[in-house]
């Protein structure tokens, strides 16, 4: 996919990698982008900073229901007649283990796992009358390998990579491109204030750069959107020995468990 003359729409739009990628689209030449988030404060600024590009629409929503997603891609339809691409972007992280509250674990399943679910059965009816569409679903470098420190964002983002892998293979002969964005640390309000923990290993990207991957990859129309090349080689060593794996991913907790206990209780 080429996005220009393209209508896109970019959950967690207002900052990070969710507002650099609305500035890509606009600069790539978009007919037009819709800035989705809960922020809308943020979702101003993005349009402001765009709006010069490219017709902007700003919708405050929370991806975590169903029936705001809904509103989402209604508004959108009933403003522009189509959506090219959906970018499931929005995304929370929390630190812990299976201790985690049971309202936490929730929480975060809707807003990384569900709002993908809603986004899809939204839009799909759309796409798959035209024979053509494209998700771009955002989960992280946790969903191929691990995180360290928080099972719930692991679980969750697993998931992600999991229904967009069922959704390439079910839709895939029907018009529908996926791809699953999955970089490791990416200078965003997530990451503030650190390095990034073990995710930072190999560096912390800035969310421009990590921009330039994905415009590669929607051009390519490849499935994993990788901004850290490195995941590919940790993901193969993963898959030719699990136990060496395993026993290498415990080193690292050793290393960085004061750093996720103390997140975990701040």
């Amino acid at each position: 996919m080429h996005i220009k003359d393209k209508v896109a729409v970019v959950t967690g739009g207002a900052s990070g990698i969710g507002k650099s990628l609305c500035e890509r689209f606009a600069k790539e030449g978009a007919k037009a982008v819709v800035v989705s988030d809960i922020d809308q404060a943020g979702i101003d600024l993005t349009v402001a900073d765009i709006e010069a590009s490219t017709a902007a629409l700003g919708i405050k929503t929370d991806v975590g229901k169903e029936e705001e997603v809904n509103a989402l891609v209604a508004q959108t339809l009933d403003k522009f007649g189509r959506i090219d691409l959906f970018c499931s972007n929005a995304g929370i992280f929390t630190a812990g283990g299976e201790n985690v509250a049971t309202d936490a674990w929730q929480q975060i399943w809707d807003i990384n796992v569900m709002s993908h679910v809603f986004a899809a059965r939204a839009v799909l009816p759309g796409m798959l009358e035209r024979g053509d569409g494209y998700l771009l679903n955002t989960s992280s470098a946790a969903g191929l390998l691990s995180q360290v420190g928080s099972a719930p964002y692991s679980v969750t983002k697993h998931a992600a990579v999991g229904f967009a892998e069922w959704l390439s293979i079910t839709y895939g002969s029907r018009g529908i491109k996926v791809s699953v964005l999955c970089p490791q640390a990416v200078r965003t309000k997530m990451t503030a204030g650190g390095d990034g923990g073990v995710a930072g290993l190999d560096g912390m990207l800035e969310p421009d750069k990590l921009a330039d991957t994905v415009m590669q990859t929607l051009q390519q129309e490849r499935f994993l959107v990788l901004p850290h090349p490195e995941v590919l080689t940790y993901m193969r060593r993963k898959t030719d020995d699990y136990d060496r794996w395993l026993g290498g991913m415990r080193r690292l907790q050793e290393k960085f468990a004061a750093v996720y206990k103390k997140r975990e209780n701040s």
